[in-house]
């Protein structure tokens, strides 16, 4: 991908493999102390102020921010930099209301589908526990794929070796440990992400003259700074209402709201967490924003590199790759923990397995099943952006349904599972390809020129809009 390495393979892979050891060594002595069930779901339902605070911000902030939003900006605009940051943080909001209102209501849970499965019969809980899964599922590959597409852009590492030793490293402490082991992991891995970013900004300020600047994006792409810019406006919906409604089933998130000690610390927690994402995903999003004006052939997922690696400086390679890595590894230790705890509490739900089933081991062997497809898809090395906006369409289509049973009884399963289905049909007939010209109703199914301009123009904006807000009209006619 890359043909001028900034960084000699050895030294890339010498820091991949010390970095995951030292996670990996650091998660397994801590969580020695804190085996059973308990701790491996919620950390005994006793995290203070700042581990919890940490562990949310760590892992929100996977290497997805390094990707993402600055792949965005390059054509959605200011819009798609304040629509993802908006997007990624207003969880942490919502969640200090809905959190509260779960922990009073089922104390002893640790998930959320546990709660809907109070709320739902089993069909609806089955669609909405495979989705989460899904969603989750998509994330690590995202996560993965981004981490071994920076270190082979830095050194050209082939993407499956790098992929393999993440992966191996995480799953060695967390399976081992649970969300103690994730949470300790994350405050180490939240403080480097925090230094490294701030090391990353002083340059970048500092030593780009005055291209760093709104001035500058001005001059050159004024469109994407303009009140008038369409997709200003549509870019940042999308990845508001996108990014938003996926966070709000991460199951990490829920795990960490069961985790908390008391409902003030959880508050305290989840509003210093969003103040701290909101300016972080801004800057990298303004980076693409930059980046594009510099050169208006830039890669949109290497926007931010493109402009901190210009030098090709080795220190600021050594940076990343410590920041790529740490931000990946406290996103998938996290994922590797919700998506295991989802097995163990919810799976007995479904399969009518004997009593003495030991569901701890199960959702070990299910993890690194799911691990060796991640290998599979990461290795492949697709764009980060478009993975997750794949995932987002699922929990696009569920948010509002979900969300809303919560607070109206009268809304009955039969419903719910109707709009969600036509919710989903409805987003993935204008959901976009790859490269963004067509979607399956336009441009397959009937040709792009019978529709308006502004829907060929909006595919992926117009696809989340359905997806979102189709199934209110499933309630309304029912």
């Amino acid at each position: 991908m890359n043909n001028e390495n900034f960084l000699n393979q050895s030294t890339s892979l010498t820091l991949v493999i010390i970095i995951s050891l030292i996670f990996t060594f650091l998660g397994l002595i801590y969580s020695k102390k804190y085996q059973g069930l308990n701790n491996y779901l919620t950390a005994n339902r006793n995290l203070g102020f700042f581990p919890l605070s940490t562990s949310l911000v760590a892992s929100a902030l996977g290497a997805w921010i390094l990707f993402g939003p600055a792949s965005a900006a390059t054509w959605g605009g200011i819009g798609a930099v304040i629509g993802y940051a908006l997007g990624t943080a207003f969880p942490m909001i919502f969640l200090i209301y809905l959190g509260k209102k779960i922990r009073s209501e089922f104390p002893k849970g640790s998930t959320l589908i546990e709660f809907l499965r109070k709320r739902f019969r089993k069909s609806l809980f089955k669609l909405i526990l495979l989705m989460t899964i899904f969603y989750m599922f998509v994330f690590l590959c995202a996560e993965v794929t981004a981490v071994s597409i920076l270190i082979n852009y830095i050194s050209g590492t082939s993407l499956w070796v790098t992929a393999s030793i993440i992966l191996i490293a995480t799953l060695t402490y967390t399976l081992y440990g649970g969300l103690r082991a994730s949470i300790f992991t994350d405050i180490v891995q939240s403080v480097i992400i925090l230094v490294l970013f701030l090391i990353s900004v002083v340059y970048l300020i500092s030593f780009t003259g005055d291209q760093f600047s709104f001035g500058f994006i001005e001059k050159k792409n004024s469109h994407l700074l303009s009140n008038s810019y369409v997709l200003n406006y549509t870019a940042g919906l999308t990845f508001f209402i996108a990014v938003a409604a996926t966070n709000l089933f991460h199951q990490g998130n829920w795990q960490r709201v069961y985790a908390a000690k008391n409902n003030e610390i959880l508050k305290k927690s989840l509003l210093i967490s969003f103040f701290v994402i909101i300016p972080i995903v801004f800057f990298m999003g303004f980076t693409g924003l930059v980046a594009v004006s510099v050169d208006s052939n830039v890669i949109p997922d290497l926007g931010f590199f493109s402009l901190l690696l210009k030098n090709q400086t080795e220190f600021l390679s050594i940076i990343i790759i410590i920041l790529g890595l740490s931000l990946t590894i406290s996103t998938v230790d996290t994922l590797v923990n919700a998506i295991s705890s989802l097995v163990i509490v919810d799976a007995k739900s479904i399969f009518n397995f004997s009593k003495n089933t030991d569901y701890l081991k199960i959702s070990k062997y299910f993890i690194i099943f799911l691990s060796f497809v991640v290998f599979i898809v990461a290795s492949r090395g697709f764009s980060v952006l478009y993975l997750f906006l794949l995932a987002d369409l699922f929990c696009c289509a569920f948010v509002l349904t979900v969300f809303y049973s919560f607070f109206n009884k009268q809304l009955n399963e039969k419903t719910a599972y109707i709009s969600i289905i036509l919710g989903l049909i409805g987003g993935f007939l204008l959901f976009p390809t790859p490269d963004f010209s067509k979607s399956l109703l336009v441009g397959i199914i009937f040709p792009v020129e019978i529709f308006p301009k502004f829907v060929s123009q909006s595919l992926l904006f117009l696809s989340f809009l359905i997806a979102t807000f189709f199934p209110m009209t499933i309630w309304k006619l029912r």
